[in-house]
């Protein structure tokens, strides 16, 4: 039986081993691609959608779905957003990191980084420069094979792109 919390939504950070009985890539790279065909589909119960570049796709550079015939328990997993039938994609906005946001112009300097599906690196380099008002983290994958930091000297209005996190820090 599913709790209240876990039935109403989405959960980013989280996977769902085991269960599945489809996988098919998402070319644009979009977990809601993901939730609408488990929607579509009789069979589906729950579904995993997995970020290009993680553990969780082989190393792949593509994204993942996985579709499942069984609601299997969920393990913490920065690698994924998973989610029931039904229940929708509604990813975390609060918080120092924004999940699947982009801030997008006002860069002053940008940087190829290690993959970090916390975006806590790019963070981190943005909170160490005066300069810095905003960050964006881009998953690898995405814009370029590697993860990329993106500084911004200003904050500039939030847009809903899976490819990213980002936050303000002053």
């Amino acid at each position: 039986m599913l709790g209240a919390a876990e039935s109403v939504y989405a959960q980013t950070r989280f996977d769902r081993p085991g269960g599945d009985y489809s996988r098919f890539v998402v070319p644009s790279g979009d977990p809601a691609v993901c939730a609408a065909r488990c929607d579509r589909e009789g069979r589906c119960r729950a579904w995993t959608f997995s970020y290009p570049g993680t553990g969780a796709t082989g190393g792949s550079n593509s994204a993942m779905c996985y579709l499942k015939s069984e609601v299997t328990p969920r393990v913490e997993n920065p690698c994924c957003v998973s989610s029931v039938k039904g229940a929708g994609l509604i990813e975390s906005r609060s918080g120092p990191v924004e999940q699947a946001i982009d801030r997008y112009g006002g860069d002053y300097r940008n940087f190829e980084l290690a993959s970090d599906p916390t975006g806590e690196s790019c963070k981190k380099a943005c909170e160490g420069e005066n300069r810095c008002r905003a960050w964006t983290y881009v998953r690898p994958g995405y814009a370029h094979p590697s993860a990329r930091c993106f500084l911004k000297e200003r904050v500039t209005k939030p847009r809903r792109k899976p490819c990213c996190m980002s936050g303000v820090v002053r």
